[in-house]
């Protein structure tokens, strides 16, 4: 899906600072709780399932994911995989913080959890793939073109774009079916450079961009 987290190519967003060599891991002390609060989350619902954790960054509205901050959508997307998995009742915790503001609220009863059938066939999202790769250094190749309707690492502003297959990476678990509990499927991870004027027209500055590709993202171009 064309969450918010695509937001590559387009504007309006501003410019990132470049960061500080002397920047803090955690500016401030809520920060390191709620990265803590997500490794203990995604371990208790999906055994560190980084793909599902992302789709649920994705699936974020515009100030859930940007008005609170870097981990603040990392708590956000935390609450969302709590309750997917009914872990948390929804409305939960915006209940118990009220209630710790001093109101009175009627917090709503625990669910029955429904988490999903998953283990990992390994550790980490590395894995073996007997099949030869499709595809070689120094071939020309075309993104896909058709939206995911679900989690894809495939960004928008390359689908449909023509670009060259720089290095063979390790193979991967698929995130388009490992983000939904739906199977590992490992692919071939190609780095791909495709020419900024190809993707964003001839007046764009002239460099060359580099992107990790699935196999099942890329076809030949003749």
């Amino acid at each position: 899906m064309d969450g918010i987290a695509d937001m590559g190519g387009t504007a309006g967003w501003g410019k990132a600072s470049p960061p500080r060599p002397d920047e803090p891991v955690f500016a401030e002390r809520w920060q390191s709780r709620a990265f803590a609060l997500t490794l203990l989350s995604m371990g208790r619902i999906s055994g560190q399932n980084l793909d599902a954790f992302r789709h649920a960054l994705e699936r974020l509205d515009r100030s859930r994911y940007l008005d609170d901050g870097y981990y603040g959508r990392w708590l956000n997307a935390t609450e969302l995989m709590l309750t997917d998995s009914a872990i948390l009742a929804l409305g939960a915790i915006d209940a118990r913080a009220r209630n710790l503001a001093g109101e009175s609220v009627p917090e709503p009863p625990v669910p029955e959890p429904n988490k999903p059938d998953y283990a990992p066939t390994g550790p980490g999202s590395l894995r073996a793939v007997d099949e030869a790769p499709a595809f070689r250094v120094g071939q020309r190749v075309r993104a896909g073109d058709q939206p995911s309707p679900g989690h894809t690492r495939l960004p928008a502003y390359v689908r449909g774009h023509t670009g060259v297959v720089r290095q063979l990476q390790p193979a991967s678990l698929l995130p388009d079916t490992h983000a939904h509990f739906q199977g590992e499927n490992p692919q071939h991870v190609y780095t791909v450079g495709f020419d900024s004027r190809e993707l964003w027209g001839t007046d764009a500055e002239p460099f060359t961009l580099t992107i990790e590709l699935f196999e099942s993202y890329l076809e030949p171009v003749a």
